[in-house]
């Protein structure tokens, strides 16, 4: 399957798909592993905060969502996002639609750098599309 390099072009049909992939799997991981207990949340945040440092840096070095050293950053945001439930292609594309959908995700993830929601869910659907 090809995928659209952009959240805002992508079919909508598709896309509902994928926010109701996203749904399901969160609740259902939330409810077998007592609301993720298991995840160390503070290093999680670390973690994410780092990485969103680098691809910020990234984009304002004039990088694009298919190069391989930002694909490897997306990969790292998997494997964090991997500690909570393994998210199917299509629940990890639901989470970029959500970053560039929900206010509060979408400003705190441009937070870091004003293009970092258009640009980081275009490298997911990158990634998504090549390596899930």
């Amino acid at each position: 399957m090809t995928l659209q390099m952009s959240t805002s072009t992508m079919d909508p049909e598709y896309a509902e798909r994928c926010r109701r992939s996203l749904a399901e799997e969160q609740a259902a991981s939330l409810a077998a592993t007592g609301d993720w207990a298991h995840v160390d949340k503070d290093r999680v945040h670390r973690d994410w905060h780092e990485l969103y440092g680098e691809v910020a840096a990234a984009i304002t070095a004039g990088a694009q969502p298919e190069d391989e050293a930002i694909q490897e950053l997306v990969g790292r945001h998997y494997a964090i996002t991997s500690r909570f439930y393994i998210p199917s292609r299509d629940a990890y594309l639901g989470m970029a639609l959500l970053y560039a959908e929900d206010d509060a995700m979408r400003d705190w993830h441009n937070s870091y750098h004003p293009k970092m929601v258009e640009f980081f869910s275009a490298a997911m659907l990158r990634y998504a599309g090549a390596r899930l």
